[in-house]
C-alpha cells in the first residue's frame, strides 16, 4: 500500500498548533520583536528535544518515519489534547510507505445486519443510530428517523448529517447553537480525514462542502479536530420543538470506524415527554403510510 501525500495537511496542522501556543503558555520569555502569533519553530524544536532542522522538516510534511517517541514529544511541545495527538499520529500513519488504510465502512452497498437493527430498535425511549465517520446515517430506530426527518428527506442521498448542517437553510433553527454544532461537525470529518486519508467518498463530500458552503470552507482551514463520545445537545426540532438530549457515542468493534449513538433525555424532564410526544406522533405517521400503501395495492 503506498502512502499519502498529505505534507500540505501536516504542514498546516503543526503551523495552526504553533500558533496557539504562546511562549509564556510553555514558561518561556517572550522577548521583543516577535514576528510569529505563537511559538516560533526553534522553540517548539527546543521544548521537544529535537534540532531545529529535524522540526522544520516535520512541519513542512516530512512526518514519514517519525518515531512514536518524537511524535510524544512533539504533541507536549505544542500542547495538543488527546484528540490532536491522535491526530498526529493518524497523519504520522498516513505518510507511512508501509501504512494500510482502515476498514471504513461505506454507506453504498451495506444494510445492518438484522440483529443491529433489532439493537437498535429495542431503544424505544431515545432516538438510536449508527453513523460513520462521514457522518451518513446508516442506521437507525423509529425515533431517530423523526428525530432527523429533515435528514431523511434531503435529496441527496444517504442522509448526512454535515450536509444538513451546512447546506439545508433549516438546519439555524434545528440547531439553536448552530455554531457550536458547525464546529462540531468539522471536528468530526477532519478526524476522519487524518484516520482514513484513502476514503474517496469522504473527500468526494468535503469537496462538495468546500464548494457550496463558505462557512465551511472557512472553518475547515482552521484544522480542529476533537474526540465527540458523550455529552448534552439541544436542538428545536419541527414539530415538538426543544429538547435537551445526553448522548452516548459508542465505537463499534465488529465495525470499525461505525459509531452508535443514543440520544435520552433527563427522567421526568420536558424534554422527555416531547420524546414521548414525538415517538407518538412517529408512530400515528408510520401507521398512515402504511394504510395509504395499502389502499394504493
Amino acid at each position: 500500500m503506498e502512502s499519502v501525500d498529505n505534507r500540505a495537511e501536516v504542514r498546516e496542522f503543526l503551523t495552526s498548533r504553533r500558533a496557539q501556543v504562546t511562549p509564556k503558555d510553555v514558561g518561556l520569555p517572550a522577548g521583543t520583536n516577535r514576528r510569529v502569533s505563537g511559538l516560533r519553530r526553534s522553540e517548539v524544536a527546543t521544548l521537544a528535544g529535537v534540532s531545529v532542522e529535524y522540526y522544520t522538516r516535520l512541519e513542512r510534511g516530512g512526518i514519514s518515519g517519525a518515531s512514536p517517541e518524537v511524535l510524544d514529544a512533539i504533541a507536549r511541545a505544542l500542547r495538543l489534547d488527546d484528540a490532536e495527538r491522535a491526530h498526529l499520529f493518524d497523519l504520522a500513519h498516513a505518510a507511512s510507505p508501509v501504512a494500510r488504510p482502515p476498514r471504513r465502512r461505506s454507506a453504498k452497498g451495506w444494510t445492518p445486519h438484522e440483529s443491529l437493527q433489532w439493537a437498535l430498535d429495542a431503544v424505544i425511549a431515545g432516538p438510536a443510530f449508527v453513523r460513520n465517520g462521514r457522518m451518513d446515517l446508516l442506521a437507525a430506530n423509529q425515533l431517530a428517523r423523526a428525530f432527523y426527518m429533515e435528514v431523511y428527506d434531503m435529496p441527496v442521498q444517504p442522509p448526512n448529517i454535515a450536509r444538513h448542517v451546512f447546506l439545508d437553510e433549516r438546519a439555524s433553527e434545528f440547531y439553536p447553537d448552530w455554531d457550536a454544532f458547525a464546529e462540531v461537525t468539522i471536528s468530526i470529518l477532519r478526524t476522519e480525514a487524518g484516520r482514513d486519508p484513502h476514503n474517496k467518498e469522504l473527500h468526494d463530500l468535503i469537496g462538495e462542502l468546500c464548494t457550496r458552503s463558505e462557512e465551511f470552507r472557512r472553518r475547515w482551514g482552521a484544522h480542529n479536530v476533537r474526540h465527540h463520545g458523550a455529552g448534552f445537545k439541544t436542538f428545536r426540532h419541527p414539530v415538538v420543538g426543544e429538547v435537551t438530549l445526553a448522548f452516548e457515542g459508542l465505537e463499534m468493534a465488529a465495525e470499525p470506524g461505525l459509531t452508535l449513538t443514543i440520544y435520552t433525555a433527563e427522567p421526568g424532564s420536558a424534554s422527555e415527554e416531547r420524546l414521548r410526544l414525538l415517538s407518538s406522533w412517529s408512530a400515528d405517521e408510520c401507521r398512515t403510510e402504511t394504510q395509504e400503501e395499502q389502499y394504493r395495492s
